[in-house]
């Protein structure tokens, strides 16, 4: 019988051994799946504000301010429309200097493209379970292009 009690104790201490080794790992899942889930939301946001920022700002521009003016009204109307999912915006206007119109052809407005970029950086960024450095990547990159045409205000193209 003291040979079945010995046996006993060892099976008892065999949970406490997988928890021990199973709990980084689920902490890592964790992580990972509220990382997946915070950026799909925030993806689904941007999606649907950035094509509406863009067509509000882009397309009758205030002032006098050229491109750079517009780009940054868009960027800073963005970062505004996703404050508090933790990203950073970026918009950058394509098309703009490789147009290569004569004098005549720069009376017509063409299409522009808006190219809206938005980065989520995972958290944490560094995380170091038994020595082993799980870290996330530097951030998660999603990427809007939005082409509007200056001669049908409010048609996303």
């Amino acid at each position: 019988m003291s040979g079945l009690k010995g046996w006993m104790g060892e099976e008892r201490a065999q949970a406490t051994v997988e928890m021990a080794i199973v709990a980084p790992v689920l902490i890592v899942l964790a992580l990972v799946a509220y990382n997946a889930m915070m950026f799909a939301s925030a993806v689904a946001r941007f999606d649907r504000v950035a094509p509406d920022v863009v067509l509000a700002h882009a397309v009758s521009p205030v002032g006098d301010g050229g491109a750079d003016a517009v780009t940054t009204t868009v960027e800073e109307q963005l970062a505004q429309a996703m404050a508090g999912c933790g990203v950073e915006v970026e918009v950058v206007l394509e098309g703009e200097d490789d147009q290569g119109l004569g004098s005549l052809l720069t009376l017509v407005g063409v299409t522009r493209t808006y190219r809206c970029v938005m980065r989520y950086a995972p958290w944490p960024s560094a995380l170091t379970i038994a020595g082993v450095d799980m870290g996330a990547p530097l951030y998660l990159e999603h990427e809007r292009a939005v082409v509007i045409d200056p001669w049908r205000p409010g048609v996303v193209m």
